[in-house]
């Protein structure tokens, strides 16, 4: 398909600096393919109205790190140019995958000293395309984990650090309150709406909750460079679904509740585990899944996310879920309605498209 049957405009004061507070007071798109009407706006809290008793939310429990560093090159004894890396897939104890700038000053085996006063050090291995570098670093294990907390910086989008610093709100904000599995570089942002409040609510509606990890890397924010989707190569992201979680998701289904997949990485990761026929398995690895307009979905029946970039990823995702003319409408009617977009804007209930 053509890319640019995904774009459209987007005012820059729609773009959500700060989150809302509280956090499922931020607005909810209701989206119902072939409803009428197709659109209906409500809160993050009302959220418990519109499921029922025997549904499952399926959430990302990745935890962001402070994947940002700053450093200074050395080749041959000498100083050289400052240089920052997003860490983006851990590879080994003492490596990951980075996305370094500038890239074209990097080469392999060169020295890179991070931290203010130089307190972590990597050598940089392989390059890759689009300024990756694998960094190779001195330390492994929880001691580069306790270094990299020590020197690094959340990682803002790009749409939110060009046009403010990061500061210590964000150590909170972007971040969900059930995150425990350390190894993200951005936010799985639809579970930023979430809050104690909240989950009481649902279970006391007899909503179940369940939590896969997907370690969201910085790729997600990789622009769509080609001119049609076949010739994209999407970045891939280490999953894992548990045993226990897969038996429960299918013990859903099978009495006729509804998933409903809390982010694009969840429903990605329960894609990547399902068989052709929507069985949920245990699964590991790294996925590298794109879907687009005409991919038959297999898991969730419902989709609560953000708003996307135009010509994004995530936003071929959604129009796949609920349509490319539906969703064309929907984010039509967020932009003349006032949504607030992107990591920590608004949010949506996207029902699948049966049609």
């Amino acid at each position: 398909m053509r890319v640019d049957l995904f774009d459209f405009d987007l005012p820059e004061d729609l773009i959500a600096l700060r989150p809302v507070t509280p956090r499922e007071a931020a607005r909810l798109l209701v989206v119902r393919p072939g409803g009428r009407p197709a659109c209906e706006d409500r809160t993050v809290g009302d959220l418990p109205g519109l499921l029922r008793p025997g549904d499952a939310l399926v959430f990302n429990d990745t935890r962001v790190i402070p994947a940002q560093l700053e450093g200074i090159r050395r080749r041959d004894g000498a100083t050289g140019q400052k240089i920052s890396a997003t860490l983006h897939m851990r590879t080994a104890a003492n490596c990951w995958k980075a996305f370094a700038r500038p890239a074209k000053r990097i080469r392999t085996g060169d020295r890179i000293s991070f931290g203010a006063a130089g307190e972590l050090s990597a050598t940089v291995g392989e390059k890759g395309e689009g300024g990756e570098v694998a960094l190779h670093f001195d330390a492994s294990g929880p001691e580069l984990d306790r270094a990299i907390a020590g020197v690094g910086h959340i990682p803002l989008p790009p749409y939110i650090a060009a046009r403010r610093d990061e500061d210590a709100a964000d150590r909170r904000d972007y971040q969900t309150i059930y995150a425990r599995e350390e190894g993200a570089v951005a936010a799985p942002t639809a579970g930023l709406h979430f809050t104690d409040s909240l989950f009481r609510n649902l279970d006391a509606l007899g909503v179940e909750r369940h939590f896969v990890t997907l370690h969201v890397g910085a790729g997600t924010f990789l622009p769509v460079k080609a001119d049609d989707t076949a010739d994209h190569v999407m970045h891939e992201e280490i999953g894992y679904v548990a045993e226990e979680t897969a038996a429960a998701l299918n013990a859903v289904k099978a009495r006729g509740g509804r998933i409903v997949s809390v982010g694009t990485t969840s429903l990605r990761l329960l894609e990547s585990a399902a068989d052709a026929d929507g069985t949920i398995r245990p699964w590991s690895g790294a996925t590298g899944i794109f879907i687009t307009p005409g991919y038959r979905f297999r898991t969730a029946d419902m989709l609560m996310t953000n708003f996307h970039l135009p010509k994004s990823t995530l936003f071929m995702l959604v129009s796949a879920f609920s349509g490319l003319e539906t969703m064309r409408d929907a984010y039509a009617h967020a932009i003349a309605t006032g949504y607030r977009f992107y990591s920590y804007g608004d949010s949506s209930l996207l029902f699948r498209d049966e049609r």
